[in-house]
């Protein structure tokens, strides 16, 4: 585009070489005055002067003129975007973090020590005897026995027979009729009937009688023994006192004394029999038989014929007719008399008198003194360091990266079309005068006067 400004001035240059001699009369003819005044030859000079010191004569002069022209060209113009733009940047991040830290106490430790103490204790000692003692008994003696007894039963007996029964069918369109069969079926009638069953029973008769017994009881005797009195070493409290230095409490443990303690005492139960004779009532029983009669229901069955109608269907054929024969079958009953035997058990009962000798245990008591020993405790008092550790926080600083978006305005190009003007150089004839020579002027030259030619004039 900057380029284009300099066409026109190119174009004229070159035609001002072409026409040399031409081109002298670009300021109104006055080149052409080779007699005037080096002062009006200037482009800038005095033509009035030129014109008086020569004659007028005319030539015809291609003058070139400019014209305006108007032209088409591309024109770059950018535009303004605005974008986001990721931009790194760091920042400190501060994070606690711990240590351990390990710091000493004292701390009280307690243990419970024994020491054997003994003692003399009397305990019992239990001895179980036995005596023979003989008793007579009469104990019974059950035999079962089996007799044989008749009943009779009615026994059905079942006969299946068939007849013949003829039958229509038709097809291939079936129709089902039904007609009335006679069948018989059998119910069952259940009699029950009574006999009479003899039956032995034992019954009991209770006899008492007085016998003395040799009894006692234990009675449980409670004695007790004070306890020794021993020396007892009591630590008194510690004071907890804050150290400075290490910034952490230090215990201080209190003052060790001996003091007398009263062992608790000891409980001693024993136990001492009491014998006495007591009598008591005992109880015999003995057994005496007797025959019982009574009734016994039993059951009989009996199957009694029934007649019933029922329907039954059969099947016709509407355009073929076809008669067929089946047997059907029916049952007849007929009931037997049937003897039968049965063996009916029954029980006897006999005495049997029997002596029996028995070992009665009566227990002996006899009191032994025993020497034990026992564990009394005690408490002792020692103060062990012990190493802790607790927690110490610190901070600490990191650097992380982070990302953020920063807008930013950046010009972006784009070809637009654009309309112009420019100066066009275009041949123009014309008669211009031209003076002749004149003799030298003796006037003196005014001074020189500065001025630019005029250039062509664009707009763009």
């Amino acid at each position: 585009m900057k380029n284009a400004t300099w066409i026109p001035l190119l174009a004229a240059a070159m035609i001002m070489a072409c026409f040399g001699e031409q081109a002298q009369a670009g300021y109104l003819g006055a080149g052409r005055y080779k007699c005037c005044p080096t002062e009006a030859c200037t482009s800038c000079g005095d033509y009035c002067a030129a014109k008086e010191c020569s004659s007028t004569c005319y030539k015809t002069v291609v003058e070139t003129v400019w014209e305006k022209q108007n032209y088409t060209c591309q024109k770059t113009v950018y535009d303004t975007v605005c974008e986001k733009v990721p931009v790194q940047y760091t920042k400190n991040v501060y994070k606690t973090c711990y240590r351990d830290e390990c710091y000493t106490v004292c701390k009280p430790v307690y243990q419970t020590c024994y020491r054997e103490v003994c003692y003399n204790v009397c305990r019992p000692v239990y001895k179980t005897c036995y005596k023979t003692v003989t008793c007579k008994r009469r104990r019974p003696v059950y035999n079962t026995c089996y007799k044989d007894v008749c009943y009779s039963v009615c026994k059905p007996v079942y006969n299946t027979c068939y007849r013949d029964v003829c039958y229509t069918v038709r097809r291939p369109i079936c129709e089902t009729h039904y007609r009335d069969v006679c069948c018989t079926i059998y119910k069952t009638n259940y009699k029950t009937c009574y006999r009479d069953v003899c039956r032995t029973i034992c019954k009991p008769v209770h006899t008492w009688h007085d016998v003395e017994v040799c009894c006692g009881e234990w009675k449980t005797v409670t004695e007790h023994c004070p306890g020794p009195v021993v020396d007892k070493c009591v630590c008194e409290p510690g004071t907890w006192e804050y150290d400075c230095s290490s910034c952490c409490p230090i215990y201080k443990p209190g003052c060790c004394k001996t003091v007398k303690v009263q062992c608790p005492g000891t409980t001693i139960c024993r136990r001492v029999w009491c014998p006495k004779t007591v009598t008591r009532k005992v109880c015999c029983t003995t057994y005496e038989r007797e025959c019982k009669t009574e009734r016994v229901p039993y059951t009989v069955c009996e199957r009694v014929p029934c007649t019933i109608t029922k329907k039954v269907p059969y099947t016709c054929v509407r355009y073929e007719c076809e008669t067929r024969t089946k047997k059907v079958p029916y049952t007849t009953c007929q009931m037997v008399r049937e003897c039968r035997t049965r063996k009916v058990p029954y029980t006897t009962c006999c005495w049997k008198e029997e002596c029996v000798t028995k070992q009665v245990p009566y227990t002996t008591c006899t009191m032994v003194s025993e020497c034990r020993t026992r564990k009394v405790p005690y408490t002792t008092c020692s103060y062990e360091q012990q190493t802790c550790t607790r927690k110490v926080p610190y901070t600490t600083c990191e650097q992380v990266c982070c990302t953020r978006y920063v807008t930013r305005t950046k010009c972006v190009p784009r070809t637009v079309c654009v309309t112009k003007t420019r100066c066009v150089p275009r041949q123009v004839c014309r008669k211009v005068p031209v003076p002749t020579c004149c003799p030298e002027p003796t006037c003196t030259a005014p001074a020189p006067k500065t001025c630019t030619a005029p250039a062509p004039t664009c707009s763009n």
